[in-house]
């Protein structure tokens, strides 16, 4: 039974001026299951890796202590965590093997592990044999296999950050139910850094909320937190049962068509099942398409070839005229949401790619027409700092320099990097990072955008800011296919839905 301990703990990334986390007090008693919140940015991935013991000396500065049952964190005294992103958390070509990896680690008797590995992706509902690849899982098959791998080990206190935020419904509540059978005996303690509050619920018994500028804000069980404090952290930024009031937004009327995809499919290196079969839709300027399904079904692989991201396998992605005529409507970001027509055509040799599918058109072409979010968004940064990763769409436009400086500054003000625009695109929150591919996206205005997860990581704040930005945008004849598990953000934002199961459409596409 493992006692927590923090007191006054506060750490600063090298290189960073502002502290991501600091003075921060907490006291977790065995069998306590506590939730974590607070603003984007406000340190909560940050604490949980500090308690993880995974904050190296040599990587930044620190004060104040953490102590589990009287020991710093680290060597065999260490809680399972699990990451944001189970990428960073993957390490072995086969599922099976990335399970038994923990527990080979800590010495489990091999005639031990394998029954243990088979129990652990059964609680979680993982739905593969134990040789399943997993460089040909989805993001939430990833984030599934990643929990199995925290569990294995029977860690006393569990550190899980976001665990559902890539998961479906259905698979979301799968999880929450291995995460509450794993806490049912009250050997284990737990803190939770989770969006979905009402559905969290039933797993805690304490609400702790970090303070934007240091500290901890309200600590408390939920329901008394919740009622005298849940109007102050709406405001705030803090996501509080109830607190999403999308409503519905007018009627848009289709524009010209923008992208077509005809029976298009595509099949993953060293998989004899296809990930998309047979696919057709359109997506045309002025209204947002809402691609969804359950994981695994095919929708970032739909992403990835809408993008000009990977080559059809089978039929084709066909560009059209109100896509690729360079005299198409671009413009900056404005507050008022409007995007003026003017004139930023592209350079004529991107110009004669029109005719080629999108894979082939050369990197500026693709940049001014497509913009593309990917799923894990550190997957596209490239730069060291975040105001030169949103400029590099725009150089390779050849906008002229005053342009792009005043695009850049205005994405940083509209998604609120401002104050992070000299730093390390990867020293940022996993909420901080989503807003940063949103922005580089929209940094050489394109007219089409694909956007695989949006709103992932976002406080209530910035993701009303962000569902109203891209609001903005299809009111302004952008064109948007929208990746997404995000029911509200469907009920905010789309004006029709396309659903994938097994990669195929079980439907047409449909008003929302």
């Amino acid at each position: 039974m493992t006692t927590l301990a923090v007191r006054g703990f506060s750490w600063r990334h090298a290189g960073r001026s502002a502290w991501a986390v600091r003075d921060v007090d907490l006291h977790v008693e065995p069998g306590e299951r506590v939730l974590l919140l607070g603003a984007s940015g406000a340190g909560k991935s940050t604490l949980l890796a500090g308690i993880a013991g995974l904050l190296p000396t040599d990587t930044g500065e620190s004060a104040g202590e953490i102590l589990l049952d009287g020991r710093p964190p680290g060597g065999t005294h260490r809680p399972g965590i699990l990451f944001q992103d189970p990428e960073t958390q993957l390490v072995m070509a086969r599922s099976g093997d990335d399970v038994a990896f923990g527990l080979e680690c800590r010495g489990v008797p091999p005639a031990a592990i394998w029954p243990r590995v088979d129990k652990t992706l059964r609680t979680v509902g993982f739905g593969y044999p134990r040789d399943r690849a997993t460089d040909a899982l989805s993001g939430g098959e990833k984030q599934r296999l990643a929990l199995a791998g925290v569990l294995a080990p029977d860690p006393e206190l569990l550190l899980l950050d976001e665990p559902t935020a890539n998961l479906d419904p259905a698979g979301a509540e799968l999880v929450r139910a291995a995460i509450a059978g794993a806490l049912a005996d009250r050997r284990r303690s737990m803190i939770l850094v989770e969006h979905r509050v009402a559905e969290a619920l039933p797993l805690i018994d304490r609400v702790v909320v970090l303070a934007a500028g240091g500290g901890v804000a309200v600590d408390g069980p939920p329901a008394k937190v919740f009622a005298e404090h849940g109007e102050t952290l709406a405001a705030q930024g803090v996501w509080v049962p109830g607190s999403v009031h999308a409503g519905s937004h007018p009627a848009r009327t289709a524009g010209p068509t923008l992208l077509r995809a005809e029976r298009l499919g595509y099949t993953h290196r060293d998989r004899s099942t296809p990930a998309l079969s047979d696919v057709d839709l359109s997506v045309p300027a002025g209204q947002v398409l809402a691609v969804l399904g359950h994981n695994g079904s095919g929708k970032s692989t739909l992403a990835l070839l809408l993008g000009g991201l990977l080559a059809p396998g089978t039929g084709r992605v066909v560009a059209e005229p109100a896509l690729t005529d360079p005299s198409a409507a671009r413009g900056p970001i404005r507050s008022t949401g409007r995007w003026p027509n003017r004139s930023t055509a592209t350079p004529a040799r991107n110009g004669r790619s029109a005719a080629r599918p999108p894979h082939r058109w050369r990197a500026a072409a693709l940049a001014g027409r497509i913009g593309s979010v990917f799923q894990n968004p550190e997957h596209q940064f490239v730069a060291a700092r975040v105001r030169d990763e949103l400029a590099l769409g725009p150089r390779r436009l050849h906008r002229p320099a005053a342009e792009i400086a005043a695009t850049v500054d205005e994405l940083l003000d509209r998604l609120r990097l401002s104050r992070l625009a000299d730093a390390n695109p990867y020293s940022l929150s996993g909420g901080e990072q989503r807003r940063l591919s949103v922005a580089t996206a929209l940094s050489a205005a394109p007219r089409l955008l694909v956007l695989d997860e949006p709103t992932f990581g976002q406080d209530l704040r910035t993701w009303r800011e962000t569902v109203a930005l891209l609001g903005e945008l299809a009111d302004g004849g952008r064109g948007l296919a929208v990746v997404t598990h995000d029911t509200d953000l469907v009920d905010a934002l789309a004006d029709r839905t396309v659903t994938l199961a097994g990669g195929r459409l079980t439907a047409p596409a449909e008003v929302a």
